[in-house]
């Protein structure tokens, strides 16, 4: 991986808001836009696109590499934006426990009940995560 690609930026982790669901929701948007956008130039070509993947060291149930700097104390815990880039156009926020355990949550609402942003389904992400 390209060490600029670990920049500082990288290092400041971000909360998972409202804001965060659209902007994921928008990417989304565009990016099934120009797959159709594509698709229709090329309908006779059998041209592949370079599909991205998740990182290795970011999976889930791994710890947080060092590289990616000490996670703030009132972050840990809390619903956060996913580092990994595969993750910025899926509806999910990742979470880390006080040992850098990562763990991510799809973005969707919980029994077609409980959104992201639930007192419910926070309390029970909580839970789910204590060590």
């Amino acid at each position: 991986m390209d060490p600029l690609f670990w920049s500082a930026e990288t290092n400041s982790f971000r909360r998972f808001t409202p804001e965060s669901l659209a902007a994921i929701e928008e990417r989304i948007a565009n990016k099934k836009k120009q797959r159709a956008k594509v698709n229709r130039e090329n309908k006779d070509q059998g041209v592949e696109e370079d599909k991205l993947t998740p990182q290795l060291d970011l999976k889930t149930c791994k710890k947080l590499p060092s590289l990616y700097g000490d996670l703030p104390v009132q972050l840990i815990g809390e619903p956060l934006e996913d580092v990994d880039p595969y993750y910025s156009d899926h509806k999910t926020f990742m979470v880390i426990n006080k040992r850098r355990t990562i763990f991510r949550f799809t973005a969707t609402p919980a029994l077609c009940i409980f959104g992201p942003f639930n007192p419910v389904r926070k309390a029970a992400i909580k839970i789910l995560i204590h060590s």
